[in-house]
């Protein structure tokens, strides 16, 4: 009966948060889960202090993350990199596509792929628009900006939400992970510019007029440049910031410390011109993301109580009892499957949870962690409900008059992702051998 209740409350909170009935937040909705899970004895008072510590740093630094993003959108940051990579490409629609994938995955890398998908897309439709070309032609940059956001978060801990959970669940450091997911990202940034250009050729802008561009140079683009260049400075600081804190052993430092006091610096910076208003960055940042994670947490975890997740964890052994490359590539396709049905969220936590009851040797546990990554971060992108920034950026499309079809999105999300997930995936089997 517990373990029926337990998939039941999981399998109406997913609905819950995709659907979101009533305009019910994502937030409510978890927390409505979490409080029936901790009601019908699934979890306990302690069990939940438990997942709080575990996971109130890692996502209170992915908002820290995004409101710092939406100061530099608004100080037309990331409008004024567009407007550089179509000014480099100098009229060459080839080398246009190159130069703003390459800039997704810059932001992605940087910024976290909620920030690439949901401020970078609307730039590049409205930038591409006043190439005056017809919608077809906008749609393969459209597609571009968005997939990229996803298949190109694997490189830093910070680039996706469910990186910072993971690193923060095995305890990894932050340059160490970032050169051990240096060639997988590397490797997924050329496959998926690949997979694009061979699926979208055919619609793609062979040649555009750059004069339409002299009215609009990048330099207008700044509302505020002196918040823009402060914004290199706090870049820039925080690699160095990261590094730092792993030479002199103070990784255990929280990531949200780094990252809160990137959003003050920004936010002092801002007061120079006062161009960005900050209480309105504050009222756009999705703070309700911090009760999302610790909800969705509790109710994934209740299926960790009731045992739902051995399943999960006699697979994982299983493939790592037949050989350590299938446990690597197993893992990373059924976290990916996984995260197309039921969303890359819940799917990261399921995982990592197996993955730590299969009581694997520390080399493997770590590698097969960053398999998960792989799956719930490349994976998402097989189905429109496989991650939440997917919707959204589904829906701020259809605002902008594109709608893209489930069914569409389906046939070119299994075309384009299945030959850069392989391709990551045993890029990343090929580093656990190398080392």
């Amino acid at each position: 009966m517990e373990k029926f209740l337990s998939v039941l409350i999981f399998v109406l909170t997913l609905a819950f948060v995709i659907a979101k009935p009533k305009g019910i937040g994502i937030g409510w909705s978890t927390w409505l889960g979490a409080l029936f899970c901790l009601l019908l004895g699934l979890i306990s008072v302690e069990d939940l202090l438990y997942i709080t510590r575990l996971v109130w740093d890692a996502t209170l630094a992915f908002v820290f993350l995004v409101f710092t993003s939406i100061v530099l959108d608004k100080a037309g940051f990331f409008e004024w990199t567009a407007l550089k990579a179509i000014g480099y490409a100098k009229g060459n629609g080839l080398l246009l596509f190159v130069f703003l994938m390459l800039l997704g995955a810059f932001i992605s890398a940087v910024f976290a792929n909620d920030g690439a998908a949901l401020m970078l897309t609307p730039i590049i439709y409205s930038k591409i628009r006043h190439l005056k070309l017809p919608q077809r032609m906008v749609l393969p940059y459209i597609m571009g900006s968005g997939f990229i956001s996803d298949s190109a978060s694997l490189p830093l801990v910070i680039s996706n939400l469910t990186n910072i959970i993971t690193a923060h669940f095995f305890n990894m450091d932050f340059w160490h992970y970032a050169l051990l997911m240096f060639l997988p990202n590397l490797v997924s940034i050329l496959t998926s510019i690949l997979v694009l250009y061979i699926y979208y050729r055919k619609d793609m802008i062979k040649r555009y007029d750059t004069d339409v561009l002299e009215n609009l140079p990048p330099k207008y683009a700044l509302k505020d440049p002196f918040l823009f260049k402060v914004g290199w400075f706090v870049i820039i600081a925080l690699g160095i910031a990261f590094l730092l804190l792993e030479l002199y052993h103070m990784a255990k430092l929280p990531y949200s410390a780094i990252l809160g006091a990137c959003a003050l610096i920004l936010s002092l910076a801002s007061i120079r011109h006062r161009v960005v208003k900050i209480e309105e960055v504050i009222r756009f940042t999705p703070w309700s993301i911090i009760f999302f994670s610790v909800g969705m947490y509790a109710v994934v975890y209740s299926l960790k109580k009731v045992n739902i997740t051995n399943f999960i964890t006699q697979i994982i052994s299983y493939l790592y009892h037949v050989g350590e490359f299938y446990a690597l590539l197993g893992t990373g396709l059924l976290s990916a499957f996984m995260s197309a049905v039921m969303n890359n969220l819940p799917t990261v936590m399921l995982v990592n949870i197996s993955i730590q009851d299969a009581h694997l040797p520390g080399r493997i546990e770590q590698f097969l962690a960053l398999a998960n990554l792989v799956g719930t971060n490349i994976g998402p992108k097989l189905t429109p409900i496989g991650s939440l920034a997917t919707l959204l950026w589904l829906h701020v499309l259809e605002h902008k008059g594109i709608k893209i079809t489930w069914i569409y999105y389906i046939k070119a999300g299994f075309i384009l992702t299945l030959p850069v997930l392989l391709a990551v995936l045993l890029t990343l089997c090929f580093i656990y051998y190398l080392i």
